[in-house]
């Protein structure tokens, strides 16, 4: 089932994709499902055992399922210094 849902990037991801946001539709059960469609629609080179998943701004295993209107964010490691 189609639910629409709101994604941050951040860091690379953001470099990669060109954009810091974008709502859009998905039929992705799960937040795994999510990044592995967005992976190979947009090109991302990280997996996501190198990144970490918020939904609802709530850090959550990659299996959360996914509802209408979720807000998801995908965080990369950054470095700093």
């Amino acid at each position: 089932m189609k639910k629409d849902v709101h994604v941050r990037y951040f860091a690379l991801l953001r470099e990669q994709r060109g954009l810091g946001e974008e709502s859009l539709p998905t039929t992705a059960a799960t937040a795994r499902d999510l990044y592995e469609e967005l992976r190979v629609r947009h090109g991302f080179t990280l997996g996501v055992e190198r990144l970490r998943v918020a939904v609802n701004d709530t850090f959550e295993p990659w299996g959360v399922a996914l509802r209408q209107n979720d807000s998801v964010s995908f965080l990369p490691p950054v470095a700093g210094g």
